[in-house]
């Protein structure tokens, strides 16, 4: 039996990144819950959590390591627990997160025969999301699901998008539409909250492109494929926006 889930590092995420899939997700998990020293808006976070109506959710409820931006991104480095962090402290819970999250998502996951999850590159170059595909793609040998992750890039993270580019990491992609309806209506319930924390200007493509990544050796690479750049999904894009990027060999 076919059983999918979207698992996102945090909430909001689902929105924004996935949300072509999420109709059809038996579950949704959310990894991360409080941020790093910002209580009033970890506060709003559990409000919005609380009113999603998503059937499903599965919250693990992990503390944030407040590290998520704290990348040195013109020479970015991967490691076991996601992306190397330029704050030491940060660092450190950062990897200890990374422990806690394969254990909760093992559980979670157990049963899947597909997991939906953030890029390599985590978008537009959260580390959090970058440890979040990570730790998924640690448990897929033991869980046996194959992975599928979506094309958006920032710009900071498109270095590391070329440089994922080079390798093997997919079999199969298919265009999707995004569910921009339910998208906006878990915006609102995020800004009624007080915790969206993505632009207001943004808006959602009309094709998204999904690859997947099976249990087995991947066989294509992305060069040739293109992005969506997530600063030219605005209403009004900062001049160098451009809504897609094109990956060279």
């Amino acid at each position: 039996m076919t059983r999918s889930a979207v698992v996102v590092a945090h909430p909001d995420d689902e929105a924004l990144w996935l949300s072509s899939v999420l109709g059809s997700a038996a579950q949704v998990v959310f990894c991360f819950g409080d941020l790093f020293e910002r209580p009033k808006m970890s506060a709003a976070r559990r409000r919005a959590v609380a009113a999603l109506p998503l059937p499903g959710l599965i919250d693990l409820k992990l503390p944030e390591s407040g590290g998520g931006l704290s990348v040195d991104w013109p020479h970015p480095r991967l490691t076991e627990a996601g992306i190397a962090i330029a704050d030491d402290a940060a660092g450190e819970r950062y990897a200890a997160n990374f422990s806690a999250l394969t254990g909760a998502l093992r559980a979670a996951l157990a049963g899947c025969t597909s997991v939906y999850t953030h890029n390599p590159w985590g978008e537009y170059g959260h580390a959090e999301h970058i440890q979040v595909h990570r730790a998924v793609a640690a448990l897929q040998a033991e869980l046996g699901y194959t992975i599928w992750f979506s094309n958006y890039v920032g710009k900071e993270s498109w270095r590391l998008a070329q440089d994922f580019a080079r390798r093997p990491c997919w079999t199969d992609r298919r265009a999707a539409v995004p569910d921009a309806a339910l998208a906006r209506r878990l915006r609102d319930v995020y800004r009624r909250s007080g915790a969206w924390t993505w632009t207001r200007w943004h808006r959602w493509p009309g094709e998204e492109i999904l690859y997947a990544m099976p249990p087995a050796e991947p066989r294509n690479t992305l060069a040739g494929e293109w992005l969506l750049d997530v600063a030219g999904l605005r209403w009004w894009p900062p001049p160098w926006g451009r809504a897609r990027r094109v990956l060279r060999p």
